[in-house]
Protein backbone atom coordinates (compact mmCIF):
# COMPACT_ATOMS: atom_id res chain seq x y z
CA UNK A 1 0.00 0.00 0.00
CA UNK A 2 2.76 2.69 0.69
CA UNK A 3 4.94 1.77 -2.16
CA UNK A 4 1.26 2.39 -4.30
CA UNK A 5 1.03 5.46 -2.77
CA UNK A 6 4.62 6.58 -3.33
CA UNK A 7 4.58 5.38 -6.68
CA UNK A 8 1.61 7.67 -7.61
CA UNK A 9 3.00 10.72 -5.95
CA UNK A 10 6.02 10.04 -7.59
CA UNK A 11 4.26 9.83 -11.01
CA UNK A 12 2.54 13.14 -10.22
CA UNK A 13 5.42 15.11 -9.12
CA UNK A 14 6.94 13.70 -12.70
CA UNK A 15 4.06 14.36 -15.02
CA UNK A 16 3.66 18.14 -13.10
CA UNK A 17 7.24 17.86 -14.16
CA UNK A 18 6.09 17.88 -17.64
CA UNK A 19 7.49 14.42 -18.01
CA UNK A 20 4.95 11.71 -20.05
CA UNK A 21 4.67 8.59 -18.57
CA UNK A 22 5.18 5.62 -20.97
CA UNK A 23 5.00 2.15 -18.31
CA UNK A 24 4.70 2.03 -14.70
CA UNK A 25 5.58 -1.49 -12.66
CA UNK A 26 7.23 -2.96 -16.25
CA UNK A 27 8.39 -6.22 -15.49
CA UNK A 28 10.04 -9.16 -17.00
CA UNK A 29 12.26 -11.60 -15.68
CA UNK A 30 15.56 -9.69 -14.99
CA UNK A 31 13.14 -7.36 -12.45
CA UNK A 32 11.10 -4.60 -12.59
CA UNK A 33 11.13 -0.92 -13.90
CA UNK A 34 8.65 1.39 -11.26
CA UNK A 35 8.56 4.40 -13.99
CA UNK A 36 10.13 4.45 -17.66
CA UNK A 37 8.90 8.52 -18.74
CA UNK A 38 10.47 10.72 -21.20
CA UNK A 39 10.90 14.32 -21.66
CA UNK A 40 9.97 14.39 -25.68
CA UNK A 41 13.95 13.44 -26.30
CA UNK A 42 15.39 11.18 -23.59
CA UNK A 43 14.04 7.97 -21.71
CA UNK A 44 13.83 8.61 -18.13
CA UNK A 45 13.82 5.21 -16.04
CA UNK A 46 12.84 6.05 -12.64
CA UNK A 47 13.22 4.02 -9.20
CA UNK A 48 10.62 4.83 -6.85
CA UNK A 49 11.49 4.72 -3.53
CA UNK A 50 9.16 5.47 -0.27
CA UNK A 51 9.49 5.08 3.18
CA UNK A 52 7.54 6.52 6.39
CA UNK A 53 10.65 7.24 8.49
CA UNK A 54 14.58 7.99 8.24
CA UNK A 55 15.57 5.44 10.90
CA UNK A 56 17.29 2.83 7.93
CA UNK A 57 18.30 6.09 6.03
CA UNK A 58 16.45 8.05 3.77
CA UNK A 59 14.52 6.25 0.83
CA UNK A 60 17.33 7.59 -1.80
CA UNK A 61 19.89 5.72 0.48
CA UNK A 62 18.45 1.97 -0.52
CA UNK A 63 19.14 2.14 -3.91
CA UNK A 64 22.33 0.20 -3.81
CA UNK A 65 25.02 -0.68 -6.55
CA UNK A 66 23.76 -4.04 -7.14
CA UNK A 67 20.05 -2.59 -7.45
CA UNK A 68 21.29 0.40 -10.07
CA UNK A 69 22.61 -2.41 -11.79
CA UNK A 70 19.74 -4.63 -12.00
CA UNK A 71 17.69 -1.22 -12.96
CA UNK A 72 20.53 -1.25 -16.10
CA UNK A 73 19.92 -4.74 -17.12
CA UNK A 74 16.26 -4.41 -17.41
CA UNK A 75 16.48 -1.26 -18.78
CA UNK A 76 17.76 -2.75 -21.64
CA UNK A 77 15.04 -5.68 -21.82
CA UNK A 78 12.63 -2.40 -21.82
CA UNK A 79 14.22 -0.89 -24.73
CA UNK A 80 14.72 -3.97 -27.00
CA UNK A 81 11.12 -5.36 -26.39
CA UNK A 82 9.79 -1.73 -27.19
CA UNK A 83 11.72 -1.38 -30.21
CA UNK A 84 13.45 1.61 -29.15
CA UNK A 85 16.38 2.29 -31.42
CA UNK A 86 19.15 4.51 -30.16
CA UNK A 87 18.30 6.93 -27.52
CA UNK A 88 19.50 8.60 -24.56
CA UNK A 89 18.44 7.24 -21.05
CA UNK A 90 18.52 8.88 -17.81
CA UNK A 91 18.42 6.77 -14.59
CA UNK A 92 16.48 8.88 -11.71
CA UNK A 93 15.69 8.42 -8.39
CA UNK A 94 12.54 9.67 -6.62
CA UNK A 95 12.19 9.75 -2.93
CA UNK A 96 8.88 10.59 -1.05
CA UNK A 97 9.04 9.93 2.62
CA UNK A 98 5.48 10.21 3.84
CA UNK A 99 4.68 11.40 7.62
CA UNK A 100 3.03 9.29 9.61
CA UNK A 101 0.83 11.42 11.33
CA UNK A 102 0.22 13.86 9.18
CA UNK A 103 0.13 11.90 5.92
CA UNK A 104 2.24 14.54 3.74
CA UNK A 105 4.82 13.65 1.41
CA UNK A 106 7.68 15.22 0.98
CA UNK A 107 9.18 14.10 -2.53
CA UNK A 108 13.21 14.85 -3.62
CA UNK A 109 13.94 13.77 -7.12
CA UNK A 110 16.97 13.02 -8.16
CA UNK A 111 17.83 13.18 -11.98
CA UNK A 112 20.29 11.21 -13.78
CA UNK A 113 22.15 9.70 -10.33
CA UNK A 114 23.14 6.75 -12.09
Amino acid sequence: MLGARGEQIAVEHLTGQGLVVLDRNWRCREGELDVVATDGATVVVVEVKTRTGTGYGTPEESVTPRKLARIRRVTQRWLSEHRVGWVEVRFDVVAVLVDRRTGTAQVTHLRGVF
